[in-house]
């Protein structure tokens, strides 16, 4: 994919059917309410949301807790190709 422009949709967990490993490789960033995130799991442009990590706490299957938090979710990426 070579657009532009991140999908309006994207997941850092590999079991996610919204992962994409070759863009997570060319670094998208998330400014979300006008302030940069860089612990953000996923994210909804067109819905407006983002999850995010909560501390240090895992669930059931070790992995980390997340919290939905909706707002304006602006997305890009970091390198230009």
């Amino acid at each position: 994919m070579s657009s532009d422009t991140p999908p309006d949709r994207l997941a850092s967990d590999p079991r996610s059917p919204f992962h994409d490993a070759e863009l997570m490789e060319r670094g998208v960033g998330i400014r979300f309410n006008g302030v940069e995130r860089d612990n953000v799991e996923e994210y909804c442009v067109s819905e407006g949301w983002i999850r995010v990590p909560v501390g240090k706490s895992k669930d059931r299957r070790g992995n980390p807790m997340t919290l939905k938090v909706k707002g304006e979710v602006v997305a890009y990426f970091r390198e230009q190709q």
